[in-house]
């Protein structure tokens, strides 16, 4: 279907709704605004980079959005929509006036100050707003089989673009041209874009977990952090792999062996009502185990779908429990200042009996 992609159909859309208008219904809320564009697609299929929604607790659904998008809308909107001129929230609020809608709920986590200002100034007589977090994001945490499907053609087209842009791994290159290489690739087969920004780091700045790629040349003997993601269809997926230019100490596979154990037993724990906080807990004691407990510094995972970062987070404190349908990255890590780091990362789905790794990619170090 336009939108989202020809494995979605309307009705699956149009059950979104019918869901978050029992939860409005339940939290005695008579309508939704939601201006978050992953949300906003979502629930409607459009694709614009600017949208308000109004959902109610009838389930009636009203986009808004600009001229720029007048002929997109009407292909791949589900529902009413409107173009309007100017900014959107005030054509929302009068709609909402004109239907009576009086408690009116609002994305809190995701609305700007000037933004809330703007329904504060258009707020009619009688009505009131009511900040809601995440009752869109929770709803999209257990993803549909359709959605499975995109996400697993992203990261089919993740791990080929991965194989196809390390030919270019060789003496001499930068981080910025392999980056820009597996960005390429990631195009070529499909994708509409990168799901972030493309991290590729060369010899101790692997030791940086979010390292931008720069103008450091690869030379011999030095690992190689690559995390990528495809967005394809709307969905990201998301892998981190290894490699190494040359014959690998000691040092770096004893690194990389305890990294590579951590993950496979936080796979091992991932199924069906297990508190997120407990696979992050399975990663967390084989790195204690050998000694690497300061150097695993973020959490082991987080939710994956529309946006590369979702709920549930794999984290120390979340316990949000585990349900078949989502979709996580499992991805420990141990940093080493001046000597490097190692990450390993999947994309999986949980699935009723544990979990289905998603990304193709095979886990070892790989030599160059």
């Amino acid at each position: 279907m336009p939108g989202l992609d020809s494995v979605e159909d309307v009705s699956e859309i149009e059950d979104r709704r019918r869901r978050l208008a029992r939860e409005l219904e339940r939290r005695k809320l008579d309508a939704l605004i939601i201006s978050t564009g992953p949300n906003v697609r979502y629930l409607t299929g459009f694709t614009g980079s600017n949208a308000a929604l109004l959902v109610s607790s009838a389930a009636e659904a009203f986009l808004f959005t600009d001229p720029r998008y007048q002929l997109q809308v009407a292909q791949e909107a589900t529902c009413n929509f409107r173009v309007a001129r100017g900014p959107l929230l005030p054509p929302l609020m009068a709609l909402a006036c004109r239907k009576r809608l009086l408690r009116l709920g609002f994305e809190k986590g995701r609305l700007t100050f000037a933004e809330f200002e703007l329904l504060e100034e258009n707020l009619f007589l009688e009505a009131s707003l009511q900040p809601v977090a995440g009752l869109v994001e929770r709803q999209r945490m257990i993803k549909s089989a359709s959605e499975i499907c995109l996400m697993r053609r992203s990261a089919r087209t993740n791990s080929k673009a991965f194989t196809r842009a390390m030919r270019k791994a060789r003496p001499g290159v930068t981080e910025a041209e392999l980056a820009a290489e597996l960005d390429y690739q990631m195009r070529l087969l499909g994708a509409h874009k990168p799901a972030f920004d493309t991290i590729v780091a060369f010899g101790a700045r692997t030791a940086f977990p979010h390292a931008q790629p720069a103008a450091n040349r690869l030379a011999t003997n030095q690992l190689l952090l690559i995390d990528m993601g495809a967005s394809q269809d709307g969905y990201a997926s998301d892998m981190t792999r290894m490699a190494f230019l040359g014959t690998p100490g000691g040092k770096v596979r004893r690194l990389y062996g305890a990294v590579l154990e951590a993950q496979r037993v936080a796979i091992e724990a991932v199924r069906p009502g297990v508190p997120a906080s407990q696979v992050d807990a399975a990663a967390r004691r084989v790195l204690s185990a050998r000694g690497l407990e300061k150097a695993f510094i973020h959490s082991s995972g987080h939710g994956l779908g529309l946006e590369v970062h979702e709920p549930p987070r794999l984290g120390r404190r979340d316990k949000t429990r585990l349900a078949a349908g989502m979709v996580l990255t499992i991805e420990p890590g141990a940093y080493l200042d001046g000597f490097g780091g190692v990450r390993i990362e999947d994309t999986a789905v949980v699935t009723p009996t544990g979990c289905e790794i998603l990304t193709l990619t095979p886990k070892e170090l790989l030599v160059l």
